[in-house]
């Protein structure tokens, strides 16, 4: 089998010089310009195992130069358990794996592509589809963030132009880059923050009922923050983690600019009193050009990924929110 022939344009004579000015681009003649044509796989390889996957054994080349990868044939329908590997070859780093569908996509393909790759402890797997569908696809990135290994999934056509021979189209659609794998880890970073951010907040919630009920009803969440109403709409007490620091603040955020406005203002007129009922300065954040305000107490006893100091940012943290409650309490039910 022949790749296409290239067709050289024609062009339809000289360029002309004009009075002034450089000469005129030559004009293709448009019969010189062949139209592709898409021919039916199963019109070339009538079989996928013993036409198509012969064929590409003998012309792996195609395959190397489609993927990126320096690709030697090494065994065609090797044996993994009671299943056949379409191809197996190699590669610089060592063991590829090579499955191939004249036909879309399906769950099938994808799960021998899997059994093979660690049948014969590959590096790689590559996946040739007539047509990729959307949810393998998304299935191929996502292996290729999360695993070890590196997936390729191309798609196969065949064409021809004009009265051409038919030649394979073979085109990259998936496969494992630096992007992605940046992608993986930063995602990856992101669910340990998570998953210790719920711990923190499990530990906490449970410390914070032998101090006050406040957060009693409250669940663990990954964010960086737990909160609980203060019993105007808008308006709640709120602990707040990061990674070496902590704090507790009664976080103001009604729909209405002005309404929290008036709520710190209020509280503040009082600043005196709540700061000595609580035992500790506060932080008394009205940002021009926000919406919300904050009235805050940080600790830098530690935060989610001091692990180590949990039990003292505890304590620091359920002591001063009960404290906080009790001085901001009474002059909230009189706003």
């Amino acid at each position: 089998m022949q790749m296409n022939r290239r067709v050289e344009p024609l062009d339809d004579g000289e360029a002309t010089q004009g009075d002034s000015g450089p000469a005129r681009p030559t004009r293709l003649d448009e019969k010189a310009i062949g139209r592709i044509q898409r021919v039916r796989l199963r019109d070339l390889w009538s079989h996928e195992a013993l036409k198509f996957t012969t064929w590409l054994e003998r012309n792996i080349d195609e395959l190397s130069e489609a993927a990126g990868l320096p690709l030697t044939v090494v065994e065609r329908e090797g044996p993994v358990g009671s299943f056949n590997v379409d191809l197996v070859a190699e590669d610089d780093e060592g063991v590829v794996v090579i499955e191939n569908q004249l036909e879309k996509s399906d769950h099938d393909h994808l799960g021998k592509l899997l059994t093979y790759l660690v049948g014969v402890q590959a590096r790689k797997a590559i996946w040739i589809v007539a047509e990729p569908r959307p949810e393998h696809l998304n299935v191929i990135n996502w292996l290729n963030e999360s695993s070890s290994a590196d997936f390729y999934l191309l798609k196969l056509e065949a064409i021809c132009i004009g009265d051409s021979d038919p030649a394979p189209l073979l085109t990259k659609v998936a496969w494992p880059s630096e992007e992605i794998r940046e992608t993986s880890a930063v995602r990856q970073e992101w669910a340990e923050r998570e998953k210790s951010r719920y711990r923190f907040f499990a530990g906490l919630l449970e410390r914070a009922k032998s101090k006050t009920q406040l957060h009693a009803n409250i669940s663990p969440g990954k964010h960086h923050y737990v909160q609980a109403g203060a019993g105007i709409t808008g308006v709640t007490y709120l602990y707040g983690v990061r990674q070496r620091d902590a704090r507790v603040e009664l976080y103001i955020d009604t729909p209405d600019p002005a309404k929290n406005r008036q709520i710190i203002n209020t509280l503040k007129s009082h600043e005196i009193e709540i700061e000595s009922a609580c035992g500790f300065p506060l932080e008394w954040v009205d940002p021009q050009g926000t919406r919300a305000c904050r009235i805050l107490r940080t600790f830098e006893s530690g935060g989610w990924k001091t692990e180590d100091a949990w039990e003292l940012v505890y304590e620091d943290l359920t002591d001063a929110m009960a404290k906080l409650e009790m001085a901001l309490a009474p002059r909230l039910r009189g706003i």
